[in-house]
């Protein structure tokens, strides 16, 4: 390639990138925006990313229906899209604010659409419509290879904003940031679109030359493109429910889904064949181990996980490259990835949490990539055991299959303890052997991975789903465990809540003792407000605070998930509400929209318990939301925030809150007696504020461990304008030792 060809290569590389880059920017900062209009309950966000989805898919359509046109048309008519979209900047929602009883399904598209619909969709196209401008303009150069260009410009989106953009910039500037580089944007393509042969624009469209793709060849790339696309949602949503809930931790699945593409998507033999002799290996490997359930190795398991991601989602997409049409079908090979990559999307983030209790959905796509990738026996040997007839074929199918059934039966059965305690795993490393003599053998290869994965967790997955002690939400997995003295409430691996049994039920435990910051404030609800306090609860979790309810008081909670709600209140597993709030009064949906609905001074105390280890709803926690709790509150009011985490540090977000809204605040970090323990009482850190230092005062009188909530130097306080994680890391900020 001469110098004038490398030019126009860069060119094109640079423009690609661009518009990559701004697609993966745009969607968390609208996210940031909307949020505190619009809450966080799922019919929300589940409508965002059908739009998002939607908009993609529309834009991958449009640049497909453009091949009809010249070149030069393609590129006036695309620049028209760019300038007219332009109308839309900078980006931001537009200023009208949802009806209040209006459909999520319907307002949050039509808000979204309205807001920035057209720039979303004038982006999307890009990738497509510059490999093929490029191609012409290159005299008919391999444009493909352009494509890792567009996912290292998405890979650089999606890091760049929790960890550059979010953390340095308030939403105004991060807008206006967007614009200039949607102004870039269209100087590149205006670029790229001078480097196109000089046809009348009128001139028609060149017919392609290579044989259309058939209908099963269409389906091949769109199934090759839904499996890892559905399963780095399923990864995210397996890894922060059932392994380690670690905040930004989704970063990695997508960044490894998109980097996938750049080392795919070139020509290398020698991978094409290492891809099909390992990847099955390390499904048999890797897939069971982490579906089986063990959270010793909870940080290995997580790393095990992206790791086999990385790698089906590169077998896949060498498996989609190899099949790629000529570069005169290009923008149909790219629609039907887009289409691939919306329904996995679809089925992992919409579909499997209405159809399953746990997340089946991660090793059903498990066995759909040992079903589609490339195979090439392990061993040299094993040809001649799996090579012959279709009879021969099928009759040694069956009876690796009657082994691996014989084996799963001895391995969880253990009869007559023939295995010993290793029951399990001795039986997986037989189906796991089967498995490797079998690849190769695509049929014999499902067999052993299906066995080996039912036997290494999945059986015992199964067996929790027909007990019905699993519940499964937008928000996660739900699961309930008791035994004779307990009842307790996981979400994924993090404890919600403990119910003792007999008559210590009606005890309040784990972060809710009555030496801990709400038990104490709820001790002194009568002092403090006489008979008839009135008590707020953002977060229902097992009802265990109801337990502090006296006669004349009233309560009400706020909880954005129904199924938390039927699991406290109608399961019967759990009894708090049934023995000590029999009606509870209990608002659905986002708690920060429920507040603002309130009237003024509705309430004298309100407790914000509404964080969970891997998440924090940031608009609960900004200078507008503690706003809201002061309206709420009566002027002596008192809020008690929950900050328990191991990973975030709250107390300096809650401290700047406090400071720009004019609250006295003080902590209390509470560490229960080796008795306490041994009632499920747990280690708990609760913020009191109030705007009146009276009140505060009488709640921290005589009671020890009380101290003055200290704002941490330099900390920037969130706002709906401006909010980020990743200051608060305590991983990533040694000085946030002792916050």
């Amino acid at each position: 390639m001469n110098a004038t060809g490398r030019a126009r290569h860069g060119l094109f590389v640079l423009a690609i990138l661009a518009g990559s880059f701004l697609l993966f920017l745009v969607q968390p900062m609208v996210a940031r925006m909307a949020l505190p209009r619009l809450g966080g309950a799922p019919a929300v966000w589940n409508s965002a990313m059908l739009v998002y989805q939607a908009l993609l898919l529309g834009g991958y359509a449009y640049a497909h229906w453009l091949g009809r046109l010249g070149v030069r048309a393609q590129a006036a008519v695309h620049l028209c899209v760019l300038a007219l979209a332009s109308l839309w900047l900078p980006i931001g929602l537009i200023g009208i604010e949802p009806p209040a009883n209006g459909e999520p399904t319907l307002w949050v598209p039509w808000l979204l659409c309205a807001s920035i619909g057209p720039l979303f969709f004038a982006i999307a196209a890009q990738a497509p419509l510059l490999q093929r401008w490029y191609s012409v303009a290159s005299g008919g150069r391999d444009p493909y290879a352009l494509y890792a260009a567009s996912n290292i410009g998405s890979f650089g989106g999606l890091i760049a904003y929790p960890l550059l953009v979010e953390p340095e910039m308030a939403l105004k500037a991060q807008s206006w940031l967007w614009t200039a580089g949607y102004a870039l944007v269209f100087v590149l393509v205006a670029a790229c679109a001078t480097l196109l042969p000089r046809t009348p624009l009128r001139a028609p469209a060149v017919r392609p030359a290579s044989p259309a793709p058939t209908r099963g060849r269409v389906a091949h790339w769109i199934l090759l493109a839904l499996v890892p696309s559905g399963l780095m949602l399923a990864t995210t949503t397996f890894l922060t429910t059932d392994i380690v809930a670690v905040p930004m931790l989704w970063v990695l699945p997508l960044g490894l889904y998109l980097l996938s593409f750049s080392v795919a998507f070139r020509e290398n033999a020698t991978m094409a064949d290492l891809l099909a002799r390992c990847i099955p290996a390390m499904l048999l490997l890797f897939g069971a181990a982490m579906i089986s359930g063990r959270h010793e190795f909870a940080y290995l398991n997580a790393v095990i996980g992206l790791i086999l991601l990385f790698a089906v989602s590169v077998a896949l997409h060498s498996c989609m490259y190899a099949l790629r049409p000529a570069p005169d079908r290009l923008t149909g090979f790219y629609l039907a990835m887009a289409v691939g990559g919306v329904i996995g999307g679809a089925f992992s983030a919409l579909v499997a949490p209405i159809l399953f209790d746990w997340t089946y959905e991660y090793p059903l796509l498990i066995l759909a990539a040992g079903a589609l990738g490339s195979q090439r026996y392990l061993f040299p040997f094993a040809a001649r055991v799996w090579e012959g007839s279709r009879r021969r074929y099928a009759t040694r199918v069956t009876i690796l299959a009657a082994l691996v059934a014989g084996v799963a039966y001895l391995g969880i059965a253990n009869p007559g303890g023939i295995l010993g305690e290793m029951h399990e795993q001795i039986a997986f490393a037989a189906a796991a052997a089967l498995g490797l003599l079998a690849i190769g053998a695509r049929a014999a290869f499902l067999v052993s991975l299906a066995g080996a994965l039912y036997i290494f967790g999945g059986y015992r997955a199964i067996e929790t789903s027909f007990t019905g002690e699993r519940t499964r939400s937008y928000f996660g997995v739900y699961t309930v465990s008791e035994d004779a003295s307990e009842h307790r409430l996981a979400h994924g691996t993090t404890l919600h809540g403990v119910q003792l049994t007999g008559a210590r039920s009606r005890m309040p435990t784990t972060y809710y003792v009555p030496g801990s910051g709400i038990g104490q404030a709820m001790m002194a609800l009568s002092s403090l407000y006489g008979p008839h306090a009135r008590v707020g609860v953002v977060g229902l979790g097992t009802g265990t605070l109801s337990c502090y309810a006296q006669p004349g008081q009233h309560w009400r909670f706020f909880e954005i998930d129904p199924a938390v709600v039927g699991i406290a209140r109608d399961s019967g597993r759990f009894t708090f509400l049934r023995q000590c709030l029999p009606s509870p009064e209990i608002a659905l949906g986002d708690a920060r929209l429920r507040l603002a609905e309130l009237q003024p001074a509705s309430l004298d105390l309100l407790a914000l318990d509404a964080f969970s280890s891997d998440s924090v709803p940031m608009h609960l926690m900004t200078r507008e939301a503690f706003q809201t709790y002061a309206r709420a509150l009566t002027p002596k009011g008192l809020l008690l925030v929950h900050i328990s985490n191991r990973f975030l540090a709250l107390a300096p977000v809650v401290a700047a809150a406090a400071e720009q809204g004019g609250w006295h605040a003080a902590r209390l970090v509470y560490s229960p007696t080796e008795a306490e323990r041994a009632d499920e009482a747990t280690i708990s850190d609760w913020i009191a504020l109030s705007r009146d230092p009276a009140v505060l005062a009488q709640l921290t009188a005589g009671n020890t461990g009380w101290t003055p909530l200290i704002a941490k130097p330099g900390f920037r306080g969130w706002s709906d304008d401006y909010a980020s994680v990743v200051p608060v890391i305590r991983a990533f900020n040694p000085s946030l030792k002792g916050y």
